[in-house]
């Protein structure tokens, strides 16, 4: 069983928790936000051969999984943000990468931008959590992803990131 979590009762329970946990990176015993992030990297990797639309479709789409099965986890448990859920990292270091430079030094600047905008929670990302259900735990993500691909590209276009 999960911690926090009881017993998936059901299908939609059970896909709901493997995605909301990104396929258990959530379970983690330390730093589950930075194991959900670093675990969409095998996502990244699939996909970036289709170029930045590619990646920011599959942000999206990680986006609307992750409000649906961020609602269900929540909803189970009993907790408005339960910090199993990951899927939100998922998405928003997505979005972080669909705007980095695809070289290393952007690809990891993208990275550790994210979780530092994830943590920090700088405006407007603080006010997304607010939102109800699965949108609060999801776009405060999706703020931080954007803020990150941002401060990324800006760091390209100076130089500051080959």
């Amino acid at each position: 069983m999960s911690p926090g979590l009881p017993p998936a009762s059901s299908f939609q329970h059970r896909a709901a928790r493997v995605l909301a946990t990104w396929f258990g990176c959530g379970l983690a015993p330390v730093a589950p936000g930075t194991v959900g992030t670093l675990g969409a990297l095998p996502l990244w990797f699939l996909v970036r051969g289709g170029g930045a639309w590619v990646i920011l479709a599959t942000a999206v789409l990680a986006t609307l999984v992750g409000v649906w099965s961020a609602s269900v986890v929540a909803r189970v448990s009993g907790l408005k943000d339960p910090q199993i859920v990951v899927i939100d990292e998922v998405a928003g270091v997505l979005f972080a990468l669909a705007g980095a430079p695809q070289t290393t030094s952007g690809i990891i600047g993208a990275v550790v931008l994210f979780r530092v905008f994830d943590m920090t929670k700088p405006f407007p990302a603080r006010s997304a959590e607010k939102l109800p259900g699965g949108w609060g735990i999801v776009m405060d993500d999706v703020v931080a992803g954007v803020q990150a691909a941002l401060v990324v590209r800006g760091l390209a276009f100076l130089g500051v990131l080959p």
